[in-house]
């Protein structure tokens, strides 16, 4: 029996390893793709909100199938719902473009993808999961990998404003981390995703027509790879991969790897952004760049190796 615990939990933990990187190569396709749109006149904020928007129009309607009639789940997590839309999915994505407008994309992104760190605390406050030695070895080679990748060694100029908006872009991935692993809500993965990404996109649409977060599109066509293709392919493939398909593998791998195991991989998402743009924008990495991918995969290995091990199921008598 011991046999076949140990087994389905290694078949549970290596499906969650590759579902987690589904979802960071996912994410880290969505940079390439929108910085072409944003270079013909799409503002950030247009791109993000039709991003979500079509995801929640593709998510919304699974979601609906996978509750199965059981309404009352939605009702009994509003605010778990809530915290998921309006933190992990739209705050993340404003703070991060209110910070990208006040500093350098990299730091930004350092900044934001310390979010591991805050649910290793999380987890220690909360719940009295100490991180073992191994699991802060793996983060400070992560965090030395995300220095190399994002190219920082260079040096810097920080915003005070702008590091406020990249906190806040951190706290809203590290909420998403943290709910996307609670299978105590009873929700599937699916409808959890789909509320979330229909309460985003609505915080979204408000902070446009308040003004907040400036709207803007464009028909002009784009280049990837050297090919141009109409402007509405790279925003089908931003709602429907880097979004839908993304958040819900997302969900999925929190759910068996664990908050802390998934942030981790999540790292994985910047240097999966360094090689789409290699791919699709020619933008060639420099040596230290695939150093600190190398560093990265390093750091959530030595994580995943200072993750406790279940406890050994007692057969019974």
């Amino acid at each position: 029996m011991q046999r076949g615990a140990a087994a389905r939990d290694g078949s549970r933990t290596a499906a969650g390893f590759g579902l987690a990187v589904l979802s960071a190569a996912g994410f880290g396709m969505s940079g390439s793709l929108a910085s072409r749109l944003i270079e013909t006149g799409w503002t950030p904020g247009a791109v993000v909100l039709a991003r979500l928007g079509l995801a929640a129009l593709v998510v919304a309607p699974v979601s609906a199938v996978a509750l199965r009639g059981r309404w009352n789940l939605l009702r009994r997590n509003g605010f778990v719902i809530a915290l998921y839309g309006l933190l992990a999915v739209a705050g993340a994505q404003f703070c991060y473009f209110s910070a990208v407008t006040r500093m350098q994309v990299g730091p930004a992104l350092l900044i934001e993808y310390t979010a591991p760190a805050a649910v290793v605390v999380w987890l220690w406050a909360r719940h009295g999961q100490r991180p073992r030695p191994l699991t802060l070895a793996g983060a400070a080679l992560a965090a030395l990998g995300l220095v190399l990748v994002l190219d920082l060694l260079s040096g810097v100029d920080l915003d005070p404003a702008g590091v406020l908006w990249a906190l806040g872009a951190m706290v809203g991935a590290a909420v998403y981390f943290i709910v996307s692993a609670d299978e105590d809500t009873g929700l599937p993965p699916v409808a959890l995703v789909g509320a979330g990404l229909v309460v985003g996109t609505l915080a979204l649409g408000l902070l446009g027509l308040v003004g907040l977060l400036p709207m803007r599109a464009a028909t002009t066509s784009v280049e990837y790879a050297g090919a141009d293709v109409a402007w509405w392919v790279p925003l089908l493939v931003l709602g429907l991969v880097t979004a839908a398909l993304a958040y819900v593998v997302g969900v999925a791998a929190g759910r068996r790897l664990g908050s802390r195991m998934a942030s981790f991989v999540a790292l994985l998402e910047v240097a999966a952004g360094v090689l789409f743009a290699w791919l699709l924008l020619a933008r060639c990495p420099a040596p230290c760049r695939l150093l600190g991918g190398a560093l990265v995969l390093g750091g959530v290995v030595l994580v995943k190796l200072g993750e406790p091990r279940p406890a050994p199921e007692t057969p019974a008598t």
